[in-house]
């Protein structure tokens, strides 16, 4: 069972709900869990997170009670390997738009005998080698990491079927990217976004995979109704800008007042 499939088990069916996290701030992390949620999207295909601060990220949060996910720009050996010694509860590439990324995915981050991945004894993931039996320890983690690939693009919603169909991986559905290539950019909550998306889910379901997302606000009522397991609700650079933009707004809305007259500011005149 994945990690992700024993907080699910303890979440009464509920949607885990998460935030991302697009540069390194550890302040950020501790806040999310605090606050309440679920899990924590390390990004590395757009951010600019370093392998050691992805490491020292999901060391945070994890400790914290979050669930850590990593995302990896592609699934080649050393983005997929680096990423899993980090010890992350979910590795998760993006733009999989055939079966063979899916099967790439497998083979980098699982032990043999279900893939290829090298052995490194002394990482985070393997305790730092504070493990007493490394076969057991690497088809432990064979068991407990979870992967995922995100279906964001046409080719993508139409190759569920075949995405769908490759054993150990579940899905992510990528509304924004998917929302550009159905020809609606700008636009997640589209319907043909949302209808691509509902076909996807039930393909995903019929194979027996989880099933996350990223969203704005205005499309949680119908991911809740979906029944993602994931739900990623905003990210660092998002929560910083609208808690700024907020301040400054009710700020300008109180000097824009009229002001009442004191006392003291007639004796002055």
């Amino acid at each position: 069972m994945t990690r992700l499939q024993r907080r699910l088990s303890a979440n009464d069916g509920k949607p885990l709900l998460g935030v991302a996290a697009y540069f390194y701030d550890p302040i950020f992390i501790e806040i999310a869990a605090h606050v309440g949620y679920d899990a924590a999207w390390i990004e590395m295909e757009h951010a600019p997170i370093s392998f050691g601060e992805a490491a020292d990220l999901c060391r945070i949060a994890q400790a914290l009670g979050l669930l850590t996910m990593i995302r990896v720009p592609d699934y080649r050996r050393e983005s997929v390997l680096k990423a899993a010694e980090c010890g992350p509860d979910i590795i998760d590439v993006p733009m999989a738009n055939a079966p063979e990324v899916l099967q790439g995915l497998v083979a980098e981050a699982r032990f043999a005998p279900l893939g290829a991945r090298g052995t490194f004894s002394v990482s985070r993931a393997m305790h730092y080698g504070l493990v007493e039996n490394l076969s057991e320890a690497q088809q432990q983690i064979n068991g407990e990491l979870c992967l995922m690939v995100q279906i964001e693009t046409r080719e993508g919603a139409e190759r569920a079927e075949e995405l769908c169909a490759v054993e150990g991986v579940d899905i992510f559905i990528g509304p924004a990217d998917l929302a550009a290539s159905l020809g609606v950019p700008g636009h997640p909550g589209h319907p043909l976004v949302q209808q691509a998306a509902r076909q996807i889910i039930v393909t995903a379901r019929r194979h027996g995979k989880h099933v996350a997302t990223a969203s704005p606000p205005a499309d949680f009522d119908f991911w809740a109704e979906q029944g993602v397991d994931i739900l990623f609700c905003t990210n660092d650079i998002t929560a910083l800008r609208n808690g700024a933009a907020l301040a400054l707004r009710q700020a300008r809305a109180a000097v824009a007042r009229p002001r009442v007259e004191l006392a003291s500011d007639r004796r002055a005149t």
